[in-house]
């Protein structure tokens, strides 16, 4: 009896690899948190109608190959053995034949229009982004993605997406948790059922924005604008990455996309919307040291320990923070710096609000053996931007 189950997970998974329309749409051991299967052998399960044809295409255009690739190989296998020398048998002279040419001609000619409709008919559809329910403006950055909602219910609201698996994690200091690398700060967040129009571009390199479950893949160009959409069908938490090579941290901005019934994202935005408001309120106020040290570290570990260090020592091209000349140097030069960027570093200006910006430098020049006493406010960063 074992025998015999082995041979049938054997067989499912042969199928599942060919592409068997008996094959179910994942082999998996567990599929939970929009996590990509254990053990998975095919697509994600598809959540949007067009992640949905393009796995049916995927099939059909398997089963035809693998049709063509049993009849080239079977007649050329059987022409083998039935015709061998062996046998007695004596090869064939003859040339040219119009009804061969022919056949090898239309034929091939077809299985080409078939396989192209359908997938010109796919395309056309991935590329009409019109009459959109919510526009999303996706960012990339090295390394993590800035969502800004352009049009629709949420428009206004800005938020950066970054990784949130803890550093001794990913260095090799404690055991992976089950989200290891696929988890953020700030998901992006769209209603269920709703067409969702994506706008990518990036401020650095090529970056790509892909979520195997929405059949949504689109690079994101420096200076370019492209455009591509979904509509989820369910709700639930789904995930991806970026896909094109973007520097040493490639691996560490995942895509992760909250969808939700449209009751519950209408209280998302009501709650982002709060949320914005009040940090656009703390810039105008005066922060006491505590309270700009407690932020700063928060926005240290997200977007300045991946290159400097969590102990501000540096690596590498990175320079260390702790005793630097930087963090213990002129103050308007440390903004400048933060803001404006040089070499490696990039600008945070148009990434970081002021508060942020004012909250990291104080910490910077206030962490480990950085003891200037210097307290920096929003609205010193706003009067140097």
């Amino acid at each position: 009896m074992k025998i015999i189950a082995r041979t049938q997970n054997i067989l499912k998974n042969l199928l599942t690899l060919a592409g068997g329309a008996l094959a179910s749409p994942v082999w998996a051991l567990e599929d939970t948190q929009g996590l990509p299967p254990v053990n998975g052998m095919n697509f994600q399960t598809p959540v949007t109608e067009i992640a949905a044809t393009l796995y049916s295409l995927h099939h059909l255009m398997l089963a035809i190959c693998g049709v063509i690739f049993a009849g080239v190989f079977g007649v050329m296998f059987y022409s083998i053995f039935a015709h061998r020398k062996s046998k007695g048998r004596a090869p064939a002279h003859f040339h040219e034949s119009m009804a061969v040419e022919i056949i090898w001609t239309v034929v091939p000619l077809l299985i080409i229009v078939l396989m192209a409709l359908p997938a010109t008919q796919t395309v056309m559809r991935m590329k009409d982004t019109t009459n959109p329910d919510l526009t999303v403006k996706v960012t990339g950055y090295q390394w993590k993605w800035g969502y800004e909602y352009i049009q629709g219910p949420g428009a206004g609201v800005h938020f950066l997406s970054t990784l949130t698996t803890p550093r001794d994690e990913v260095n090799g200091r404690r055991p992976i948790s089950e989200t290891y690398l696929q988890e953020v700060d700030h998901p992006l967040v769209v209603p269920a059922h709703k067409k969702i129009r994506i706008l990518t571009t990036s401020s650095d390199v090529v970056h790509s924005w892909f979520v195997p479950a929405f059949g949504v893949k689109q690079d994101a160009i420096p200076g370019v604008m492209r455009d591509t959409w979904f509509k989820a069908d369910k709700a639930g938490t789904y995930r991806g990455f970026c896909t094109e090579l973007c520097g040493k941290d490639h691996a560490y901005m995942p895509v992760v996309v909250k969808v939700l019934s449209e009751a519950d994202y209408a209280q998302w935005v009501e709650r982002a919307q709060q949320g914005q408001t009040t940090i656009q309120s703390k810039v105008k106020e005066t922060l006491t040291m505590e309270e700009l040290k407690a932020r700063g570290k928060q926005v240290y570990a997200l977007h300045c320990a991946v290159c400097h260090q969590e102990n501000g020592k540096g690596v590498g091209p990175f320079p260390a923070i702790d005793g630097g000349p930087v963090a213990t140097g002129p103050l308007d030069a440390h903004l400048k710096l933060i803001l404006q960027g040089k070499g490696q570093m990039p600008p945070w200006a148009h990434t970081l609000n002021d508060l942020d910006i004012a909250a990291v430098t104080t910490y910077q020049r206030n962490a480990w053996r950085n003891q200037t006493g210097d307290r920096v406010q929003p609205a010193q960063v706003s009067a140097l931007r």
